[in-house]
């Protein structure tokens, strides 16, 4: 005989509505300080270390509803050439992706490993044997870049080193996203094949706005049109998708 069905409360139990004490959860590959503001007319960019980068402090982000658009930006440094299929493994290899750089003294670690991975052909090191800063602000490359491993490590041990931006033909999709997310380099895509126009230690500069991006070669005088990041630029200009989140409102502050 079918026993009849109990009948369901109305409402959830309280400990299922109350709010979670836990403490907040903290990313491995993201560092925040509980006294950092992210209020975007206030963002700037700092150099992590010894980098050849200028980051020429930027204009107040353009009014809209949404207070979405991306501040003008700008990079001034020396460019690291690279050419197409660079993966995760020659950014950095796996044995060295070990570390979880959530303090200093692990991004360090990391940030010396960075494209340690390319083939011997690279006579020109991104950062020297026994440094943990590259003096290459910028990095040029090709097709696919990022392809490979989906680890996070790769862009974290980039901006470590002290990259600011990548200029490439396109980018494999899991190194994209892993970019915007950590906030640590700004992923470009360029309209033409620069790789094949600039050389290792030229000089450039990387104007961005939200139309778009300017790369100008200081030592060849060329100019080359960028791509514009779209939505991913003011999450990137934040620091990362927590701190984006955080600036607008959707998750509770560190501080």
């Amino acid at each position: 005989m079918a026993s009849s069905l109990p009948t369901l409360p109305q409402a959830l139990p309280s400990s299922l509505t109350k709010t979670s004490s836990s403490a907040t959860f903290r990313s491995p590959f993201l560092i925040f300080s509980g006294s950092t503001s992210f209020i975007p007319s206030s963002i700037s960019l700092t150099s992590r270390g010894t980098s050849s980068a200028t980051i020429i402090p930027r204009a107040a982000a353009a009014e809209s509803d949404s207070n979405e658009a991306l501040a003008n930006t700008t990079f001034h440094g020396l460019c690291y050439v690279l050419k197409d299929n660079i993966d995760t493994d020659q950014i950095i290899p796996a044995g060295a992706a070990c570390t979880f750089p959530s303090n200093q003294q692990e991004r360090d670690e990391i940030a010396a490993h960075a494209l340690s991975g390319l083939p011997d052909f690279h006579k020109t090191r991104f950062v020297e044997p026994g440094e943990n800063r590259s003096k290459y602000s910028i990095i040029i490359g090709g097709e696919n870049f990022g392809c490979g491993s989906s680890r996070e490590h790769a862009p974290v041990c980039l901006g470590a080193a002290g990259a600011k931006a990548i200029v490439a033909e396109s980018y494999a999709r899991i190194f994209f996203r892993n970019s915007v997310a950590t906030g640590e380099v700004f992923p470009l895509e360029s309209e033409v094949r620069v790789c094949e126009e600039c050389k290792t230690g030229d000089t450039v500069t990387i104007e961005l706005s939200d139309s778009g991006g300017l790369l100008t070669n200081h030592t060849t005088g060329k100019n080359y049109k960028l791509k514009s990041i779209g939505d991913a630029g003011p999450v990137i200009d934040a620091g990362g998708i927590f701190a984006y989140a955080r600036m607008m409102g959707m998750i509770p502050s560190l501080a």
